[in-house]
């Protein structure tokens, strides 16, 4: 592979990772009352709990839809990188990496 291929190759690889910086997933759990914000790049933008849809008395029932949320966006996330990458991924291995 030409250096004009890596160097093409390269400006693709970050334009697909700003793409992914820009790109926001959102998962929910208990019908609303956890919701998560993450990035493409697995960065949680937010997490949001809806006070009205709480049970204080039962704190480990948010405890799990905090930690479903968060599981399931990571999990999210991680696809849509793999899908965008896919098709850079052929061409790395003729790189060696």
């Amino acid at each position: 592979m030409s250096r004009f291929d890596q160097a093409k190759m390269l400006l693709q690889v970050k334009k697909i990772q700003k793409e992914l910086q820009k790109q926001v997933i959102t998962v929910e759990q208990g019908d609303g009352a956890v919701r998560v914000e993450i990035t493409g790049e697995q960065k949680i933008k937010k997490v949001h709990i809806d006070p009205d849809s709480v049970d204080l008395d039962d704190i480990a029932q948010l405890e799990r839809w905090i930690e479903d949320a968060v599981r399931d966006a990571i999990q999210q996330s991680q696809k849509v990188a793999a899908e965008k990458m896919q098709p850079m991924m052929g061409a790395l291995g003729n790189l060696g990496l």
